[in-house]
């Protein structure tokens, strides 16, 4: 009965939550649009405003990391779907005050909505298991994955629509329905059970002992790093995007910047798919050559700017075509790793491994907010931070070197290297 009754309100709860986190940061990045277009900042100015809004969003998960695992673990998932969204509308309330006192309130409200994230998104897998059959877990967990990824393609679109059409009070207004219906239908959600044996003490101890773990052994450390290198890389092309959309491409509106993400977006599911045909799991062999290969066309995207001025481009199709390429070498780099971690790990730490590997992709994240801030305030225009971020990127794969698996039969000594 709970399955059958918490199940859906999962996935409609999760998809509107999912949503209404990706259309917050497109409404917050819009007003920046306007005042560019407007003159009222500089390109720098918009590119540090877009770097320091984005990581906000990501501090939490980085700062509460191991306290939200152990408030999903103490009590009832339930509950903390239904806190997380709470949190998530009163941050969403508290960047409407912006409209009256200015943007530290929208910053702020911004940072609530991520705390609101950090707290929700270890509850909405850890529940399955609780409320679904094992047979149908796998299942589960692909359409949850599913909608996820749907929502954020749809979610930044949408807010970025919207904040192109109506005023800036009413997309809040908007958000907040939006939250509302999803902490609505977690609240009809039947209650899974509580482990009052937990301890904090003991959790926070547990997720930094297994993450030390993880980084002692060289292979799977290598791995994480490859795969933080992922979130780095993108983090870093979607920040800079509204930049070099003005700029750049002389996009007009949000909803046309919105589009760059969607393109590379989709290159990223293709690519996924396709590294599931292609390699086994723990055949690492091919990640360092996509990751050189996506190098370069990071780097193609930073000379786009001088290829329009001396003719060579005249539309903008071309520049869709490498945005889809460069996902797809995306996502064939970062799924064999995904594959490795998850397969290599002491299988009683799954859970751990996967909070650990969160962790380090959302650290990552914040990385590359902070080097889209620099780069801003270094006045490096947003051409200039795709070819920045391509050597950055290269010479870090070149680095990338995983050791083989760890066999009986072999010692550490007989490692052969894998890439």
């Amino acid at each position: 009965m709970i399955a059958r009754r918490n199940y859906p309100l999962l996935l409609v709860s999760q998809f509107l939550g999912a949503f209404g986190d990706n259309a917050i940061l497109a409404v917050i990045l819009g007003q920046l649009t306007f005042q560019q277009q407007a003159g009222q900042i500089t390109e720098s100015q918009l590119s540090a405003a877009n770097a320091i809004y984005t990581s906000l969003l990501f501090v939490p998960y980085v700062l509460l990391a191991p306290l939200a695992g152990y408030l999903n673990d103490r009590y009832a998932k339930t509950r903390w779907l239904s806190g997380g969204n709470f949190i998530k509308l009163t941050g969403t309330l508290v960047a409407a005050i912006s409209v009256w006192h200015g943007a530290f309130w929208q910053g702020l409200g911004y940072f609530v909505v991520g705390i609101g994230g950090c707290v929700y998104s270890p509850a909405k897998y850890g529940i399955l298991p609780e409320i679904v059959d094992r047979e149908r877990l796998v299942k589960a967990n692909g359409t949850l994955e599913f909608l996820t990824i749907a929502a954020i393609l749809t979610g930044y679109i949408g807010g970025a629509a919207i904040v192109d059409r109506l005023s800036v009070l009413t997309c809040y207004f908007v958000l907040m329905a939006i939250y509302g219906a999803s902490l609505g239908l977690n609240l009809l959600m039947a209650a899974t059970p509580a482990h009052v044996g937990v301890r904090l003490q003991g959790s926070v101890e547990e997720f930094f002992k297994n993450f030390g773990e993880l980084l002692e052994n060289p292979r799977l450390f290598r791995v994480l790093a490859g795969c933080g290198l992922f979130w780095l890389c993108g983090a870093a092309i979607k920040i800079n995007f509204q930049p070099w959309g003005l700029s750049v491409l002389k996009l007009e509106n949000n909803t046309q910047i919105a589009l760059l993400g969607l393109w590379l977006s989709l290159g990223i599911m293709g690519g996924s798919m396709l590294a599931g045909q292609f390699h086994r799991v723990g055949d690492l062999r091919g990640v360092r050559p996509y990751g050189w290969a996506m190098a370069a066309l990071v780097a193609v995207l930073g000379t786009v700017e001088a290829m329009m001025g001396a003719g060579f481009l005249a539309s903008r199709y071309p520049v869709i075509v490498m945005l889809i390429l460069t996902g797809g070498l995306a996502g064939l780099f970062l799924i064999p790793l995904n594959a490795a971690l998850q397969n290599e790990c002491n299988p009683a730490r799954l859970g751990k491994t996967v909070a650990a590997q969160n962790f380090t992709d959302n650290l990552s994240m914040v990385a590359a907010g902070s080097l889209i801030l620099i780069a801003s305030r270094a006045k490096v225009s947003a051409s200039g931070v795709f070819l920045y971020l391509a050597v950055l990127v290269a010479l870090v794969v070149t680095c990338l070197k995983v050791p083989g698996k760890r066999t009986p039969e072999v010692t550490a000594e007989a490692f052969e290297p894998d890439i």
